[in-house]
């Protein structure tokens, strides 16, 4: 059996990456199709989809277009495995902030609604804290955060990594349908630019 391809269209579907980011990573060298038809369509195989969700992955990281260039060109194979623990450290962080946040916004409301006027302090607490919220980490940033991370799971003991794993599973089911649309609208809001969600009636070569 022959290994499955997508065509340009197709992928952008399915990923939601634009045809148009699909074209402009072709021509900067950093998501080359691994064939094309006989009419010049382009062609990706599971091999330039895992491509792709590094590249995802690492512009969600806040890297520029060249900064992951570099980085493929010093590390092609890395272990996807590692990249997907990376993500996970950088969403556990985001939800941080955005529980900061929304803390902070409900303490403000709350003040408004017993005619409390919210000193000027509280306003600067929100913007730094609205801001950090809709930033991604630095790559500095993000590579202290995964240090803790790394070094705090080195000292748990098999019993407790399995009992985090329960844990994060339980809490996943938890969510209600509504919390579940919430998380996508998000995703979709915090996307990096050149990651708009493609028109299903795209097509492309």
């Amino acid at each position: 059996m022959s290994e499955r391809e997508w065509r340009v269209g197709e992928l952008a579907r399915e990923s939601g990456v634009t045809v148009r980011t699909l074209h402009h990573y072709d021509r900067l060298g950093l998501l080359v199709p691994s064939s094309r038809t006989s009419g010049g369509h382009r062609c990706y195989t599971r091999a330039d989809v895992r491509l792709l969700h590094r590249i995802v992955a690492l512009r969600g990281f806040g890297f520029s277009l060249d900064d992951i260039a570099a980085v493929l060109r010093a590390e092609p194979d890395q272990d996807p495995r590692e990249l997907v623990r990376q993500q996970l450290a950088l969403i556990g962080e985001r939800i941080t902030r955005a529980t900061l946040l929304r803390q902070r916004l409900l303490d403000v409301l709350g003040g408004l609604d017993r005619a409390v006027e919210p000193s000027t302090s509280e306003f600067l607490r929100l913007i730094e804290e609205t801001i950090a919220v809709n930033q991604p980490l630095t790559p500095e940033e993000f590579a202290r955060l995964t240090a803790r991370r790394t070094e705090y799971l080195r000292q748990l003991r098999p019993e407790e990594l399995a009992a985090l794993s329960e844990r994060r599973a339980a809490a996943a089911a938890a969510m209600s349908p509504a919390d579940r649309e919430r998380l996508r609208a998000e995703r979709a809001r915090m996307m990096p630019p050149g990651f708009g969600i493609a028109d299903p009636g795209s097509t492309g070569s």
